[in-house]
């Protein structure tokens, strides 16, 4: 057994013991006649109001609930930290005001026990601002000593796995999640002011669609058919600016069945936009002013701080045409060429690509290893090859490229977004190239949906589309580096 498995035996035998104290503590309560696991308590105040509004509050009664995080006993009197879910404020225990036996259950109390508390807003002959108790009452006793007792939650794995303590021990994180809200909320604020409406499409898809995508399959019993788990919801949303929706927006959860890493898990958060008779342009107007409309509610400032770089998302952002951002950055320029002269290419700057890789493949493959590294300030990447588009409206100016558009912000892609294909001849064509590397082996190219070519025969205006990646979002807009600070609970591989 190496030294590594004696350590942990070693903590778990420490957390046993302290595990079997709880315990015997509980049994106590109850032989008391005391319920460890109390019922509603109505709270008059929170830890935040009390500190805040103390000098219209102070001498007035309370009633406060929260956990406890820390006891210090000093003879007949305990002072103790009480954290709820606005902060924290001291309790302050005396003997001569519980009387023995209220005071004597305090050692029955363990840090992490959630109690109700009524009592006396004062101020400590130290300044502290505190509630003076009159009474106390448990509402949920802690079978589990909280990390920091017995060895610390330092270890990261572990603070995602189980995302319930590291929000007790580390308060910062709550902050995190906290903006999370805020930063959805100000995405729906900004949609709902210009006129666009929420909407809510299905999660269970008969045709895994929208997107490049390798999708999650279930089966329904009822009706024997396999389904997939949505891994974008744009062509329900085009279905209803047939309908006649004009601007309509859908914030959800999108799955899809590929590699975990801190940019990516596999269900993730969107914002997808349509607008009938807008395009590309319009996309990325309302993309920069969307985050800059975040920056100033969250941050008071267009200008932001990621990892120790400071960002600029005032708009306008420059646009960069793909072509010209892969000649700009490593010196190739690709125009024009066919698929055999842009392998070659590939070839000659150390690129490993498959033997019969497209033309798109290879910009693709060139614009991930030599710009996507080195944009940091925003910028949208224009132009990108009709190959890898299939929903994107070709340019009037050059048929094999798309009106689409990726907005990149330290290095990360942001978004998604382009003047919509509303020719229904064009898209069934498109389609049917995708079925083709689909049965070539490409498990990520779209199915045929021709339900979707039905409803675009009937007439789709022309319309500009986007989606928005909100974790990455929130990643900016909270100097997360890694997605996983950013989700609640996060998908993680089984621990042995």
């Amino acid at each position: 057994m190496n030294e590594e498995h004696m350590d942990h035996l070693e903590d778990r035998t420490e957390l046993n013991e302290l595990m079997a104290v709880r315990r015997e503590k509980l049994r106590d309560l109850i032989d008391l006649g005391i319920d460890p696991f109390g019922e509603k308590f109505e709270c008059t105040h929170s830890a935040k109001q009390i500190l805040e509004n103390f000098a219209d509050l102070e001498g007035q009664e309370t009633a406060i609930a929260g956990r406890i995080m820390s006891l210090r006993t000093h003879g007949k009197a305990t002072f103790a930290d009480l954290m709820d879910s606005s902060g924290r404020i001291q309790l302050y225990f005396r003997i001569d005001v519980l009387g023995e036996e209220q005071y004597g259950l305090l050692e029955k109390v363990d840090l992490g026990d959630i109690l109700g508390i009524r009592g006396k807003i004062f101020r400590t002959r130290r300044g502290e601002i505190s509630v003076e108790v009159h009474n106390m009452k448990f509402l949920s006793k802690s079978l589990r000593p909280l990390p920091s007792q017995w060895y610390g939650l330092k270890d990261v794995d572990l603070r995602y796995r189980q995302r319930y303590v590291d929000l007790i021990v580390n308060p910062e994180v709550r902050r995190v999640f906290e903006t999370r809200s805020r930063i959805i909320q100000c995405i729906r604020e900004f949609l709902v002011e210009r006129g666009f409406i929420e909407v809510e499409t299905p999660t269970l898809h008969p045709i895994a669609g929208g997107a490049s995508a390798r999708p999650f399959i279930t089966h329904h019993n009822v009706l024997d058919m396999d389904l997939y788990l949505r891994i974008a919801p744009e062509l329900y949303l085009k279905r209803l600016l047939v309908g006649g929706f004009d601007k309509v927006f859908e914030i959800g959860k999108n799955f899809r069945n590929e590699g975990i890493s801190t940019k990516h898990n596999p269900e993730f958060t969107s914002c997808e936009v349509y607008q009938a008779y807008g395009d590309a342009q319009d996309m990325m107007k309302l993309t920069e002013e969307i985050f800059a409309y975040i920056a100033q509610k969250v941050v008071g400032s267009y200008k932001i701080v990621f990892q120790g770089q400071e960002i600029d998302l005032t708009p306008p952002w420059p646009r960069l045409p793909m072509l010209e951002a892969i000649k700009q950055y490593c010196g190739v320029d690709l125009t024009g060429m066919n698929d055999g002269q842009a392998r070659q290419a590939a070839k000659e700057k150390g690129l490993t690509l498959e033997a019969n890789a497209s033309y798109a493949n290879v910009v693709e493959e060139f614009f991930d290893a030599f710009v996507e590294p080195k944009l940091i300030q925003p910028v949208f990447i224009t132009d990108h090859p009709v190959e890898v588009s299939p929903l994107a409206k070709r340019k009037k100016d050059n048929p094999k490229l798309t009106d689409r558009f990726e907005p990149f912000i330290v290095t990360w892609e942001m978004a998604n977004g382009f003047t919509e294909l509303n020719d229904p001849i064009d898209q069934e064509y498109r389609f049917r190239q995708q079925m083709a590397q689909r049965e070539a082996g490409d498990e990520e190219a779209h199915m045929m949906d021709e339900d979707f070519i039905r409803a675009l025969e009937y007439g789709m205006p022309p319309a500009g589309g986007l989606g928005l990646g909100i974790d990455r979002m929130v990643m900016l807009f909270t100097d997360s580096p890694s997605i996983r600070d950013v989700l609640l609970f996060p998908h993680m591989r089984p621990r042995s």
